[in-house]
């Protein structure tokens, strides 16, 4: 089969870390305050303005705390849920590996009685009718890992009792979250801004700062997951105080993303290009026959980690299909064309392109000749086997 003659400019379409913004170059952190304390008004003014810009651009209400936390969306997922399940029965919503990593700590680690999972195999959701609001409830608003997405907040009772703690990771700045019916949100730079690694983010609604000033868990807590003192939410860390030393390099990084993303027109810009990178793959699928969504419900589709699987149309044997979609990832990686693209190691086999709003939709519509190329390798090797 003859490659194509158009190559995606930009190959890089993993799905985290997650490519850097178009036109990024080392240059664009010469101002970062390498060499100077975090703790300096130079350090401090650059952390609370990454707070200020990320609440204005995603339209955090007001009386919601923002915080630059450790260890990426994982810190902030983990210090949420050390520091504030217990109070009373938890839900725990599961369709992909993340959701699955954050049920286990809470069974096996928190050990918590109350805990109920609801979960549902890759491609599909839990049944949301069936989450008990008067429970905190856990889940992930975008499933990294299987590309199904919740389609809303409809399903969140405004009049919960308990919390919604929300891994947003993959989704915030891609897609339109209600943030009146999310109590605890968290995410990571390098997913939606392609940013650096190892600093997350957690926005606390005035319910979630409640729960911190008047609960405190029968369980010690380590001085990283710690967000009160005295009893108050300790809120030099909602103005850039940081608990621990942040690199000043990926806060210059997460800077000048935050700087590209006003100028593509903000949130709706954000959320329009990763829409239309999946709009690139939605009209592929739909004329290509061996290949569809492994999301089966089409409101859930996610237009960032865009999961893909061989259909019942492809004429390879099941042998073959189990790994077909690795081999193909691995034909477009030494051709140079896309990196990074096979399912994720727990999903089941497939292919996984990146479509968040750092990647150019026309490097999306240059993909997708090469994909038929490195299938028609393959089903060609087959054949003269």
């Amino acid at each position: 089969m003859l490659m194509p003659n158009i190559r995606p400019a930009n190959p890089n379409f993993s799905s985290g870390p997650c490519s850097k913004r178009p036109g990024w170059m080392p240059e664009c952190l010469e101002d970062a305050a390498v060499g100077r304390s975090h703790r300096s008004a130079l350090g401090k003014a650059k952390l609370a303005s990454i707070i200020d810009r990320s609440k204005a651009i995603l339209g955090i209400p007001d009386d919601y705390r923002l915080a630059i936390v450790s260890a990426s969306d994982t810190g902030a997922v983990e210090m949420s849920l050390w520091s504030m399940l217990g109070a009373r029965g938890v839900d725990m919503l599961t369709w992909e590996s993340f959701g699955i990593g954050w049920a286990t700590d809470v069974e096996k680690q928190l050990k918590l009685e109350n805990a109920r999972v609801l979960s549902a195999e890759y491609g599909l959701l839990p049944d949301l009718g069936a989450v008990d609001f008067s429970h905190d409830v856990v889940f992930t608003w975008n499933g990294t890992t299987s590309g199904v997405r919740v389609p809303n907040g409809d399903w969140i009772d405004a009049n919960r009792e308990g919390l919604t703690i929300c891994d947003a990771t993959s989704a915030v700045f891609a897609m339109d979250l209600p943030w009146d019916k999310l109590d605890v949100v968290t995410w990571s730079w390098q997913k939606i801004l392609g940013g650096e690694a190892a600093h997350g983010m957690l926005a606390l609604s005035p319910r979630a700062v409640e729960r911190l000033e008047t609960y405190t868990p029968s369980w010690p807590l380590p001085k990283i997951f710690r967000l009160t003192k005295g009893g108050k939410l300790n809120e030099g860390v909602f103005r850039g105080e940081t608990i621990n030393t942040p690199s000043m390099l990926a806060v210059e990084d997460c800077i000048d993303t935050l700087n590209w993303a006003e100028s593509v027109g903000g949130l709706k810009g954000l959320i329009g290009r990763s829409q239309a990178n999946l709009d690139v793959i939605r009209d592929w699928v739909a004329k290509t026959d061996w290949i569809e969504f492994l999301a089966q419900d089409p409101a859930t589709l996610s237009s960032t980690s865009i999961c893909l699987s061989l259909s019942d149309n492809c004429p390879l044997s099941d042998a073959d299909k189990a790994t077909a979609p690795k081999r193909m990832a691995g034909l477009l990686e030494a051709e140079g064309v896309a990196y990074d693209i096979a399912a994720h190691r727990d999903a089941p086999s497939g292919l996984r392109i990146w479509g968040g709003s750092t990647i150019e939709a026309s490097d999306m519509e240059a993909l997708t000749p090469w994909l038929e190329w490195s299938y028609g390798e393959l089903f060609e090797s087959a054949a003269a086997d």
